[in-house]
């Protein structure tokens, strides 16, 4: 049994230390293309934190009760993929029919989250660095934390800059690589906790 310090250990170091987009550079399709407004930023951490949460709950238990039990883990990547698209699909149609504002300021990016590196990713972390279930959904959970953490920080920064005076060659998305950058580098300051 995990203790809760080892729980949160895992916390601190997958939502800060090892951020998934700023440290490990996953996820930055959404990260650049829908960091625009902080609400929208908002949405999709909150989109992602689901489907990155239940992804990893659910890849622990079929890889560790399925395919570990049948030697079939050769295929967890395609296991994973379909578990993954499933999720998303369940998030679209549910934001689709109750959450009608974010469903459309989302756009393309939504069903995006399918072919999100970083949610696969976690999911293959989880069972390369040999995760428990408990661990593997607590880890999915701080991630996607971070994640969020990340997209709404440079969403509002974005806000604060936009009507700065930007040289020409640096407006748009040269000045938004830049300040993912500073953020990158400012991240790893918290690499002093573990």
């Amino acid at each position: 049994m995990q203790t809760v310090a080892q729980l949160l250990t895992i916390m601190i170091g997958s939502s800060l230390i090892n951020n998934v987009v700023l440290s490990q550079f996953l996820g930055l399709c959404p990260f650049l293309g829908v960091s625009k407004k902080t609400d929208t930023a908002l949405g999709m951490g909150l989109a992602a934190t689901f489907v990155i949460t239940i992804s990893s709950l659910v890849c622990g238990v079929i890889y560790k009760f399925i395919l570990i039990p049948l030697d079939l883990s050769y295929l967890q990547t395609i296991v994973f993929i379909l578990i993954i698209a499933m999720l998303v699909q369940f998030v679209e149609m549910f934001l689709k029919k109750f959450v009608q504002s974010l469903y459309q300021s989302l756009g393309v990016f939504l069903p995006l989250i399918t072919t999100n590196c970083a949610v696969l990713g976690v999911a293959l972390l989880n069972v390369q660095n040999e995760y428990d279930i408990l661990q593997s959904t607590v880890n999915g959970f701080a991630t996607a934390v971070g994640f969020t953490i990340s997209i709404v920080i440079l969403a509002g920064i974005r806000e604060k800059i936009e009507y700065n005076d930007i040289p020409e060659s640096f407006k748009g998305m040269p000045i938004v690589l830049i300040t993912a950058g500073l953020m990158a580098i400012a991240f790893t300051g918290f690499s002093g906790l573990k």
